[in-house]
């Protein structure tokens, strides 16, 4: 880490800083570089904050971001400025529970700021990363905000990056499984990110020809995955891909966990692959295995459409610190860069709708959500 250091820093630019908060996703250093690169034609120096919120206070950690420093980083997955989803900044603790930042710590990063001598801050994060970001604003300071997160979920942007790069990892996966399943005519259940929301596992189960997908937006149950699965058998076909998001309901109601309720931060979801890969050995002759992509859905390089996207949110959220549009969140609305309020953009996750068009031609292929609508083609007439 960098400690602050003011004779670094040019004195003749303004200077907006920039960190990236919460969980890593491939992309966070696509943002930076279109934030350093556009703020500097524009006369702005940019200051890095280094290990996210908790680098703006003691010990301040940033750095000067320059176009030659940063030069080369487009293609790099994680983040060079580093980040964390824990620490004194933890706002968040599940959906609905928000907490709110101490005075002293709100005053410290008002320190920083005339400290540091930013025009504004640009905040790249996810729902609780942008909580925290409001709450900086609503206590008057100038900051501006970049959706980033790999389960889709954050409201008012059709898609945030990050997201379609964990697609298409979940998709390479099974692709992969498709052929070693149909070897040994297995089923394989393949878990996937996505706590709160099933866009991954639903866009990956599409992509990658699964059979059974299973998000936290459709109850299911074990009668009816092997419907489905007996279907398959009748046709001919002796193997099933089963995709499942971490924060699916088990169809009792609970949520598989990989540790007691916490109290302070989000508990860590997982093993909901291997709870159903043993229901179904227990009552079906079929073999079952599960896979669990865990955090390779976070790692490696941003895809060509996060690239892309990274970058004009980058570019964007500049702008709106140029405009003085503290507040503000740039979003995706295709084909356009907009923005909205960070308020709006918290409020409520965007969630699967079960009736989207996405689900309909998935129920149409075919394709079952576990329920009792998997044998109904949505576009029949009644």
């Amino acid at each position: 880490m960098t400690a602050f250091d003011a004779t670094t820093i040019d004195s003749t630019r303004p200077r907006i800083g920039i960190l990236t908060a919460g969980g890593d996703c491939p992309g966070l250093n696509a943002v930076i570089r279109g934030v350093v690169k556009s703020a500097y034609r524009m006369g702005y120096e940019t200051l890095g904050f280094e290990g996210g919120f908790e680098g703006l206070v003691d010990p301040i950690r940033c750095r000067s971001l320059t176009p030659q420093n940063t030069s080369g980083i487009l293609t790099l997955g994680g983040t060079i400025l580093g980040s964390t989803n824990r620490g004194r900044f933890g706002v968040t603790v599940g959906e609905d529970l928000k907490l709110s930042l101490p005075e002293p710590m709100i005053e410290a990063v008002r320190q920083t700021f005339q400290k540091t001598q930013l025009q504004g801050l640009i905040c790249v994060g996810g729902d609780g990363s942008l909580s925290i970001a409001l709450e900086l604003h609503r206590a008057g300071l100038p900051v501006v905000g970049v959706p980033k997160t790999i389960d889709n979920d954050l409201s008012c942007t059709a898609f945030t990056f990050g997201f379609d790069s964990a697609v298409n990892c979940a998709t390479d996966a099974l692709d992969r499984l498709h052929t070693t399943a149909s070897s040994h005519d297995r089923v394989m259940v393949l878990e996937v990110m996505g706590r709160h929301a099933g866009w991954i596992a639903l866009h990956a189960g599409i992509a990658g020809g699964g059979d059974v997908i299973l998000i936290p937006e459709i109850p299911w149950s074990y009668e009816g995955i092997i419907a489905k699965i007996d279907d398959r058998r009748r046709m001919g076909k002796n193997f099933t891909l089963v995709v499942v998001a971490e924060g699916a309901e088990l169809p009792s109601g609970a949520v598989v966990a990989r540790e007691s309720v916490q109290t302070d931060r989000q508990t860590l979801l997982g093993g909901i692959g291997n709870e159903i890969s043993q229901q179904l050995n227990k009552r079906i002759e079929q073999e079952v295995r599960y896979v669990v992509l865990g955090h390779l859905q976070r790692g490696g390089g941003p895809t060509n459409f996060d690239r892309v996207l990274a970058t004009q949110l980058g570019v964007h959220a500049v702008r709106l610190v140029v405009q003085k549009r503290f507040g503000e969140m740039v979003c995706y609305q295709p084909p356009q860069i907009d923005s909205v309020t960070i308020a709006e953009a918290v409020g409520e996750l965007r969630r699967v709708p079960p009736d989207s068009s996405a689900v309909a031609a998935a129920r149409a292929m075919g394709i079952s959500f576990g329920d009792t609508l998997d044998y109904i083609n949505p576009f029949l007439p009644e």
